[in-house]
Order: C-alpha cells, then structure tokens, then sequence
C-alpha cells in the first residue's frame, strides 16, 4: 500500500480498541517470568556450549602474539576462535571497526577472542589463560585536544547535510542589540540496559540460527550474512523478547558474531553474552559533545541570528553525533548557520542512542534559550512561544504537518503552576533547600520508514498477525494486536502476534521513535487487503464492508467473520511505503518539559522534585504505554542531567566506568512524581495511522529543563553536564 493521499477518515477512526489505555499482553509473561529472552532460548538442537569474550587489553595498537596453549589445555574447553582461525570475515555495513580485532586492534576491549567450553565457568577460567602480548600505538583519547582541526563531517543518512546557512548569519549576529555566545559540553553515554548483548547460535549444514536481542532484525540478518561471507536467506535471526535496547542494539555486536563462530568451530550451540564492562567498552555509546552556540535577539525578544555548531568524535569512517539538527528546525530567525564537525578518535564506536543528535542537542540549545531570556529580561516560556514558526525556518516553503510547541508550552506552564516562578535565581526557599523551576521545549522528527506484515484468518475466527518488528519494552506486541482488533472488528482475545523473527515480513524495526507508527502502518496495509479478501469471500462488496463485533455487515446481510476462512485459513500480505510527503511537509514531534528542584546549599545535593511533559505527537496509539515510554525517557533525561558520564582514561584510552557499580543511573529514590499529557490530535499526514512516536520526545530537553531548574534554584550556571556537586559547590551562596 503506497500511502501519499491521505484520506480524512479510515476504519482505525473508529476508535473501539486503537487510543483505548490498554495493559500489555505480553505484561503476564514478562511478569511470570515465560517471555524468554535470548539467553534463555530452549529451541536449540542439541544443549548449547558456553562462549566467553576476551577483550583487548590496549586501545590501539597490534597483538605481538596470543599464547593459546594454557586455555586450550584448561577442563572443558571446545575451542577458540581468533581472527587467526575464524576464517575470511567481511566488515559489516553498520560497524566502524570490525567485530572481531586481531592483529590491528581498533579499541580498547575490541574482542580478540572466544573461549568455548561446557560451561560458563570454565569458558570465563580459560579465557583467563591465554596471554597476549601488545605493541601500543599512540591513540587520540580527547575530544577537547583534538576538536581545533576537526573537519566537516561527511553527509549522513539521517542526519542531513553537515553544514547549513540561510541569510547573513555573521551580519546578523554582529549587529544584534542582545547576543550570546556560550559553549556547552555533553559526555559519553553508556545504555546500560537491563539485558546484556546476548546470543545463541546453532548451525544445521550450512543454515544458521542466532537468537538474539536486537532491534532491527532485517538490518542485521544481511549484515550478519555479510560478515560470515554467506547468502542471506542462509541466515535466520529470532528476537521475540528484548529487555532494553535503546539504540545499542540496532546492529549487529561481537555478541552474535562470536556465537554464530564459536558454534561452528565447537560443532554445536553456543550462547555468549557480553559480560557487563564489554557493554561500556565493546559496544556502542553515546559519544560526548562540545557545542558552541550563538543566539542575536532584538529588546523584544525576537530571535534574528541563530548559529550552532557541534564537535563530536568517532572511529575512523564514523558518524557525528548529529546533535544541530532540531536547530534547523525549532525556532524561528531570518539568519542562520549549523555545522557539525567530526574528529577521529580511538575510543569505542559512537552510534546511536536515544533521541540521538537531539536529546544532546537540546541539552546545549535550550539552556541557551533560557540564557537568552534572561538577557532580554523575559520569560523562558514567552521567550519560546515569541519564536514560533509554523514553516521550516530553513526552506520556508515547506509547512509543518502540525506543529503545537506553543500548546505545549501553555499548557504546560498552567498545569505546572509556572507563574509562581521567581525571576531572580536563588530566592525560594523551602526549609533548608533552595527551590528553582525550569523549562525547555522538546522536539523529535518523525521518521517515515518502509514496514511490511502478514495477517491470517482462522477458521477459528482467530486473526493471527506476523511481521519481524521487535518490542524492546515498548509494548509493540500491544499495538500491533490492537491495530489488528480495530480492522478485522474482534477483540484482543482474537488476536495472536507474532513478533521479532526474520522469516516474517520484514518491518520497520525499533528505533528512532519510528517504531509504532510505521509498524502498526504496516499491519493496517495487511490487514485492508484481507478485509478485501474476507468481503469478496463472502460475496460483498469490500467498499462498503464493515467490520466489528466479529462479524461482517453489507447489503443487509452480517456474516460470521470466522465463515470466510472456510475449512483452512485466509491470508493477506503487505506493506506500508511512503510518497514524498515528508517531503512535501516537515513532520516533527513538540512538547515542552517543566521541572522542579531543590538544592542543599550547604552540600549542593540534587533533588528532583516534580517533572511534567506535555507531548504532541500524533495520535496516542495506547495511551498506557506512551505513558511509560515517556516517564521512562524522562527517568533518563534526569540521569544524563545530574549522573551520567563515562569517564575517559585519557592516556590509556578506555572508559573507566564501565560497569553498573561506576557508571552511575537514576534509581526509584531519585525520581519524584512524574505527570504526562498528550494533546488531543491527530496527523492525516503522517500514516493512515494518523500517528507519529512518542518514545524519543520524552527525553528531548528533559536534560536542559533539570539544567536550568538548578540555576533557577541557586544562581549557579553549569554548562558541562552532568551538573554534579563538585560544579555548584564554589558558586553557592553560604547557608544561613
């Protein structure tokens, strides 16, 4: 199904289960411990072997040699795989360095080998054995030293052109009554998912299966297959369950490599699962930002010259954090200038991770924001809603879809009690505690992305729904069924969904908050073309066929949904695809986040206090599980704001903390009572689903409203995140 023509109504419309609060059907396995994740998968042939990963000791550099023999001879061992033995690997296309290091080593815990015993134990005690001597190479470690002679980033899929202008930035900026000029600094982020990187592989002849936890199957069914030098269709991929993803699972990682490797060399199933400090090292991460930007304003508040520009850093070949992006498209002025500029670093490789580009985006553009307004003497919300635009500032001939930032904003600022706010930092107390509240916009694309599925009729009335899309916690098994429900008129118990596995149709996958949208797009496709087939089953017209209540009505008859099975089943196949819509209009996403804290101004101890977003996004598929992606992304954006960093080894070129113990997130006590509202509305534009993604939006500026809350609290203005103890301590007025 092509959709370009957006029709004003549609049978989702109807509303019966789709927008209905709706408890995951997957919540009793998740909570009864059924949902097997991959670790735990049981359809093995025969009882898997154990692999353990050996990661590199240096972080740029050759291995001299590797001493096998101890390993080799320890209890249990099956066999070992280095790239001496692992036979002719092929970089893949979603990785800067390759899977498997040896003898160049590209970074620190690049994995260098697997051990592949009977159990886990005794892989881990081989693995202790071997022993590689290194020959070091200087690395560059530091994205400060080095961001002077970063050049222009290459163009990226998804993150535009690196550099643009619209007018007369310099002139603009150089003759503005009220400027700022300020640099703000983001760190590297770990995921730290719940759920490690985890596989099992077996192979069967030439055939093999990896059950694994990954976002994206189709993607990384043929990049698996590109690394092993073998067809495609020779490769399956499983991934019903996965527990935490959040863009560290997008590709293909050493986890799934590495089994699929250890289970030929060993002539069995093997299960591998990155230990905890590979994930920091050995995997993806967000990577740290150093971002300039300048804001030109005239007395009454309106913006005229806006510049931003981002360094980031990357393997050799890598991708910029693309953290200017919702600049080009967020306020308003006639001047502008973004660049994003990459530098070479030999760390382990940046990718994506939640709201990449704009959750470090806004960390920096919105505390700039509210710098501004104080320099204008305005209010941080006015300031915003002043600069407004219902066009792309950057090509004004293309209209927003819809576009309610202003909405956000409003009723946001009522429903939080914003007018009670003091001006003047650092003047509301409560007991010991200084009190601040603070705001920030939030802004995501929407993304428009191919998804197909497959839809069955029983004879049993049961509509069974299948399609290779992933829930990484999400609630797409819910979605997905509910969307079904709405077309083919039955309830969710008439529903079965069959997820996360690449013999299915190939889906849009998880990620970039394009999931829901396009996934359920898909399954609406599918699900018309067998309203069609079940209508001429059962000799009605398809055109004004309605269906509900597991029945089937037109030309005064209702039939039995179930009936136009017949003895076997009925099935329909499809897909989503898009026209230039999104070309036609800028599809976004708006909100606006409002945050309360207090400060101890004695130890400058952080306590959040009360968070609330209020989110624009299309229409809200479930409410119940928009809500918990969004509480769920502000939980994060409170980490990134006040604890998370992975700090760097600038000599020795690794990321220090890289386990739970180090690396420190939000926990339960951390987090105050959260308030979520979603605006009332619907996008014909963007699907037949008139949705969009909800997912990304709630930690984009969550981070800079924390920010700007604890300046509002102590007068203190921190512009290196996270805004720890250490940076208000010198600044805060002495306690009483």
């Amino acid at each position: 199904m092509k959709f370009d023509s957006p029709a004003t109504t549609n049978p989702i419309d109807q509303l019966q289960v789709v927008g209905r609060p709706t408890p995951r059907i997957d919540g009793p396995r998740k909570t009864t411990g059924t949902a097997r994740y991959a670790y735990e998968q049981r359809e093995t042939p025969t009882t898997p072997a154990y692999g353990y990963v050996l990661g590199a000791g240096i972080a740029r550099g050759r291995i001299v040699s590797m001493d096998l023999s101890a390993a080799r001879a320890a209890p249990g061992v099956l066999a070992i795989v280095t790239a001496e033995n692992a036979g002719k690997l092929h970089k893949g296309q979603y990785n800067t360095a390759p899977l498997l290091g040896g003898p160049e080593i590209a970074h620190y815990h690049q994995a260098i080998a697997v051990v592949v015993a009977d159990s886990f134990e005794r892989a881990r005690d081989a693995a202790q054995r071997i022993r590689v001597r290194y020959e070091a190479a200087p690395g560059a470690f530091d994205l400060a030293a080095v961001k002077d002679g970063a050049p222009l980033s290459k163009p990226g899929p998804d993150g535009g052109p690196p550099q643009t202008a619209v007018g007369d930035f310099a002139g603009a900026f150089a003759a503005a009554p009220v400027k700022l000029d300020a640099t703000y600094e983001t760190p590297d982020h770990s995921h730290a998912m719940m759920e490690p990187h985890a596989s099992i592989a077996a192979w069967q002849g030439d055939r093999l299966t990896v059950w694994t936890s990954n976002q994206m199957i189709d993607w990384c069914t043929g990049d698996l297959a590109k690394t092993l030098g073998i067809a495609k269709d020779k490769v399956r991929l499983v991934s019903p369950f996965i527990g935490g993803g959040f863009g560290g699972k997008l590709f293909v990682r050493a986890d799934a490599l590495l089994a699929a490797l250890g289970a030929r060399a060993a002539g069995r199933p093997v299960k591998v699962a990155l230990q905890r400090p590979l994930i920091g090292n050995n995997t993806t991460h967000r990577p740290a930002t150093i971002q300039r930007i300048r804001l030109g304003a005239t007395a009454d508040g309106r913006l005229t010259a806006i510049a931003h520009e981002s360094w980031s850093g990357d393997q050799p070949d890598g991708q910029p954090e693309t953290a200017v992006g919702q600049t080009r498209l967020l306020y308003a002025a006639p001047n502008r200038m973004t660049a994003m500029r990459l530098a070479v670093l030999h760390l382990p490789e940046g990718n994506a991770m939640r709201a990449p580009g704009e959750a470090p985006g806004m960390m920096a553009l919105e505390i700039a924001m509210d710098e501004m307004a104080e320099k204008l003497n305005l209010d941080p919300v006015e300031l915003r809603i002043r600069n407004d635009t219902q066009v792309d500032p950057e090509k004004p001939q293309r209209a927003f879809s819809q576009r309610r930032l202003v909405d956000c904003l409003r009723i946001g600022a009522e429903r939080f009690g914003w007018n009670r706010r003091n001006a003047r930092p650092a003047q509301v107390r409560d007991g010991r505690w200084l009190v601040g509240l603070g705001v920030a916009a939030a802004f995501r694309n929407n993304m428009l992305t191919k998804s197909a599925a497959r839809v069955r009729l029983g004879r049993d009335g049961i509509v069974t729904v299948e399609t290779d899309m992933t829930d990484i916690g999400t609630g797409s098994y819910t979605i997905i069924a509910q969307t079904a429900a709405e077309m083919m008129g039955v309830g969710l118990d008439r529903v079965n969904v069959r997820l996360g596995d690449s013999t299915l149709p190939a889906s849009c996958g998880s990620g970039g908050q394009w999931g829901a949208n396009n996934a359920t797009s898909g399954v609406y496709a599918a699900c018309m073309k067998l309203r069609e087939a079940v209508a001429r089953r059962l000799g009605l017209d398809p055109a004004e066929a309605t269906f509900a209540d597991g029945r089937v009505r037109g030309g005064g008859r209702a039939l039995a949904l179930a009936q136009a099975a017949g003895d076997g089943e009925l099935v329909a196949e499809d897909h989503i695809e898009y026209g230039d819509l999104d070309k036609q209009y800028q599809q976004s996403t708006f909100g606006a986040h409002f945050v309360e804290v207090g400060v101890d101004p004695a130890t400058a101890e952080i306590r959040v206090r009360r968070m609330l977003a209020v989110c624009a996004a299309g229409r809200i598929l479930n409410p119940t599980s928009a809500r918990s992606q969004v509480i769920g992304a502000m939980t994060m954006g409170v980490g990134a704001a006040l604890m998370e960093e992975l700090a760097v080894d600038k000599r020795r070129g690794f990321f220090v903390n890289h386990d739970l113990a180090g690396y420190e997130v939000p926990v339960h006590a951390d987090i105050p009572h959260q308030d979520v509202v979603f605006l009332d509305e619907t996008d014909p534009i963007s699907s037949p689903m008139k949705a969009k993604g909800v997912g990304e939006l709630g930690i984009c500026g969550v981070a800079a409203a924390v920010a700007n809350a604890v300046y509002n609290a102590t007068g203190v203005r921190v512009r290196h995140y996270p805004v720890t103890l250490d940076k208000l301590l010198a600044g805060l007025p002495m306690p009483a």
